[in-house]
Order: C-alpha cells, then sequence, then structure tokens
C-alpha cells in the first residue's frame, strides 16, 4: 500500500509552474522538476519534439502545447484561462524560462489574473558559464545575444563599454568570430572567456583577450551552444604605454575621436588627452 502523501499521490495546485530542464546533461534534471512534470495536467513548450525527447528520457506522457515568441495573444489567453482548474509547466528547450526566452508575457498575464506561478531553480547556461570562467563574479549583466548586424553589434558593445561588470551573452557557433572581433575592436584589453557545450561530453572554456580567441576560433571552427563573457573594466591604466597600445589598436579601425572615446570608457582617463595623444599617434 503506497503512502497517500508520497510524490506520486500529491496533486499540484493550478496555477503556472516554470520549470528548469538540462541544458545539456540530462542528469541534471531536478527531483522537483521531475515530480511537477509527472504531476501536471500538461506542459507548454518552445518545441514539442525537444520536450519530448526529455519526456521520454524520463518516462513521463503528458499533454504538450506549443509556446513561444510567435504564439498570439488568444493562444495566451487560453492558456491562463486553462490554470484557472488546471497545473500547467513551462519549460524551454534547454535551461531557465525566461532567461533568454519566451515567457515573461504568460507570467505577466497569469498575475494579472491572479493565477498563482512558482519558479522551480535549475539549470541556467549564463550562471553556469560565469562559474566555469573564474572572471569576477560579484556583478554581472547578462545581456543576451549581441546583435547580427555590425552597427547594432558595435553600437551595444560601446553602450555596455562602462558598465562595471562581467558581462554575458549568448552566441551562437557561426557567429561567435564576428562577436569576438567585434569586442576586439570595442574592447580589447578586456578578459574574455568563451563557454562552449556546457555539461555535454565536449565542454570548453577558453579564455584571454579577444585577439587570442579570436586568432584561435579562426583557426578551429566552433561547434554548439556558447556562452561569451567579457570581464569588467579595468581600474585604472598601469602606464602611458597600456594607454598608446590600446589607441594604437582603436586607430587601426576607428578615426581619432572615437578611439579616445572608447579608451576613455574602458580605462576612466581623459579623453581629450586621449585624443591628443591619439593625434601624435597617427601622425607618427
Amino acid at each position: 500500500m503506497s503512502d497517500a502523501t508520497s510524490p506520486e499521490n500529491r496533486s499540484l495546485t493550478p496555477g503556472l509552474y516554470i520549470v528548469s530542464t538540462p541544458i545539456g546533461n540530462l542528469g541534471d534534471i531536478t527531483l522537483r522538476a521531475v515530480e511537477v512534470l509527472r504531476q501536471c495536467d500538461g506542459i507548454a513548450c518552445e518545441d514539442t519534439r525537444v520536450t519530448g525527447k526529455l519526456l521520454k528520457h524520463l518516462g513521463i506522457s503528458k499533454p504538450m502545447w506549443r509556446y513561444d515568441d510567435h504564439s498570439e495573444h488568444r493562444d495566451r489567453t487560453r492558456l491562463v484561462e486553462s490554470m484557472r482548474s488546471k497545473a500547467v509547466a513551462l519549460v524551454s528547450d534547454a535551461g531557465t524560462p525566461m532567461v533568454s526566452d519566451p515567457g515573461y508575457r504568460l507570467v505577466n498575464d497569469c498575475r494579472a489574473e491572479g493565477i498563482p506561478v512558482t519558479a522551480l531553480p535549475g539549470a541556467c547556461a549564463a550562471i553556469s558559464g560565469l562559474a566555469l570562467s573564474g572572471l569576477p563574479n560579484d556583478r554581472f549583466l547578462f545581456a543576451g545575444f549581441l546583435p547580427s548586424k555590425e552597427k547594432a553589434r558595435r553600437e551595444t558593445l560601446d553602450e555596455l563599454a562602462a558598465v562595471d561588470a562581467t558581462l554575458i551573452f549568448y552566441e551562437t557557433a557561426p557567429r561567435l568570430t564576428k562577436s569576438l572581433a567585434a569586442i576586439e575592436a570595442a574592447l580589447p584589453d578586456r578578459e574574455v572567456a568563451v563557454a562552449r557545450e556546457i555539461t555535454k561530453l565536449h565542454e570548453e572554456l577558453r579564455r584571454g583577450l579577444p585577439s587570442g580567441l579570436l586568432a584561435y576560433y579562426d583557426a578551429n571552427p566552433p561547434k554548439g551552444e556558447i556562452v561569451l563573457l567579457v570581464g569588467p573594466p579595468p581600474e585604472s591604466i598601469a602606464s602611458e604605454e597600456d594607454a598608446d597600445a590600446m589607441l594604437r589598436n582603436a586607430l587601426r579601425t576607428m578615426k581619432a575621436s572615437q578611439a579616445a572615446a572608447q579608451v576613455a570608457k574602458a580605462t576612466g582617463m581623459d579623453r581629450k588627452t586621449l585624443y591628443a595623444r591619439a593625434m601624435e599617434l597617427r601622425s607618427a
């Protein structure tokens, strides 16, 4: 005779359950996540094929509803209404929903309608990448994916250059070298880490200056899912020689005024002084 209080006999209160799923290693799913997936009435997911593989691995069979960035408002409304009497789990293809994944509109609608929302902690590529990198982690900023267009990518990095924190981005393998080239141009002296295929068989962490990482991945095209991290700006420039090196690097692709502005952002040095030095270096 089974215990009436055992997990398989407990029922979930109607509402939304935000469930984190593994980012690579299926063993990383939590006991609580498995319990909720077994007990829920249905699962809202980005891709039913991806979630179906996870459910098959866990020996679970549940109704699944597609929910992603392309879902219409009426689909979300029907889903919210169903939660008045049903427990619905929300999952992404991998990791924690709402972290660069669809879902925040659904949570907002649930809260507006008085539907209970429960979040289960679990795997998150951004946090795992930060832990692996060894970069300062007392302050960090997750900034999603860098823009695919070169101009927008450069503007984003310029905007974030002065943020006194480790920057965390998600990136795809085909675009990694373009992003590293943009970081080399905008933030040449920052330490960068590339965390690839986290928790999987071929997990890799490489750290160094953007120029070195760019050369490596140009010669060794990457595969898989990537977390790209950029260390915080240095507190100060150690010497005038360091500032000159940064200016020379920036002057290869920028006007003197732009190079001075970039180095000023990265170092806190006076922009007018840097501009005058940039003009000297350019005419030398």
